[in-house]
């Protein structure tokens, strides 16, 4: 008995540590591309480019897990089509034209309303109202979520908020999708076919006009040097979108959705932290209180897992809270 505490002990700890990197890669994603965005690229075509370098590097690695057994992505195909199109290509792209119109800090706060929208979404579905533990732990992570941002006050274009809603609703599906191990596709391999997908996605959509492709220089300045253009694209394809997503993913199905969604709240943490070393943005003390309540938000949830696990004392996964469709 105490070997198999252990174990989940165990597997708790790397699925915290696993969504913790994840958030760490993810927010180190918009201090690499930025120097691209600034010299002109347009969102579509970094966003293009950043999922085009993640595919090559996983869908070898990906095959590999599926053992070249292409069947279960077919069993899956509409979820993994749903997952590709939504929750890799659509968020990012959504995301990167919201912060086009209107403030990165006020797209960013609408984007991580994500674990509210399934904490209310979970209440409805099943009518039964969530622990006072899990509703304290939802409103002191989103206090901290507006500390760490500091929303600018002010009119916002609606396209731009209605594309950072867009993007909300992506990364809720990312959670609900990630956590389905019933699947029977490897979170690699997830990973892989989300990427591959969702570029090809880009692409005709580039192709046809829906989405402008521009590049700017072929070099850049890059962190108080210059550098050439492809090495931000290799840079936030390998680490902030291939590893992101493995890692992510994995976080999901060893933690749950509720608690990684929550975790996952830590990328504007990091991303404050990278922007403050790489770009010289200083993180004031109202900044540094809103991560701290940010981390006591996830501590909250986390406090309700342990106290309202399944019987079998497996926390991983609340079968009942999500959704029933089956592809």
């Amino acid at each position: 008995m105490n070997g198999i505490r252990a174990a989940r002990g165990t597997r708790g700890i790397l699925g915290i540590l696993l969504g913790l990197a994840s958030g760490l890669a993810f927010g180190a994603g918009g201090a690499i591309v930025k120097p691209l965005l600034e010299s002109g690229w347009s969102p579509g075509m970094a966003v293009f480019l950043r999922i085009s370098v993640a595919a090559a590097l996983l869908v070898v690695p990906g095959l590999i897990a599926l053992r070249f057994d292409l069947r279960p992505l077919w069993r899956a195909k509409w979820i993994v089509l749903l997952y590709s199109a939504i929750a890799v290509a659509g968020v990012q792209l959504a995301f990167y034209t919201s912060i086009a119109r209107i403030p990165v800090s006020t797209a960013l706060l609408i984007e991580y309303l994500a674990p509210v929208a399934l904490v209310a979404f979970f209440w409805s579905r099943t009518r039964r109202m969530p622990q006072l533990v899990v509703l304290a732990g939802s409103v002191v992570a989103i206090i901290g979520l507006v500390l760490v941002l500091d929303p600018v006050a002010g009119a916002l274009d609606p396209f731009g908020v209605a594309m950072a809603g867009i993007a909300m609703l992506g990364v809720a599906v990312y959670y609900v999708i990630g956590e389905r191990s019933d699947l029977g596709v490897p979170p690699i391999a997830l990973a892989a076919v989300g990427c591959v997908i969702g570029c090809l996605v880009l692409g005709l959509a580039g192709l046809t006009g829906l989405v402008p492709f521009e590049a700017g220089p072929v070099e850049i300045e890059f962190f108080g040097g210059v550098a050439a253009w492809w090495v931000p694209v290799l840079l936030v394809g390998a680490i902030s979108t291939a590893f992101a997503y493995v890692s992510g993913i994995q976080a999901i199905r060893m933690l749950g959705t509720r608690l990684a969604s929550f975790l996952g709240l830590s990328e504007v943490v990091f991303a404050a932290i990278v922007s403050w070393i790489l770009l010289g943005e200083a993180i004031g003390p109202v900044q540094l209180l809103g991560g701290l309540l940010i981390l006591g938000g996830i501590v909250l949830v986390r406090l309700e897992r342990t106290k309202a696990g399944p019987p079998d004392g497996d926390p991983v996964v609340d079968r009942d809270l999500l959704p029933t469709a089956r592809p």
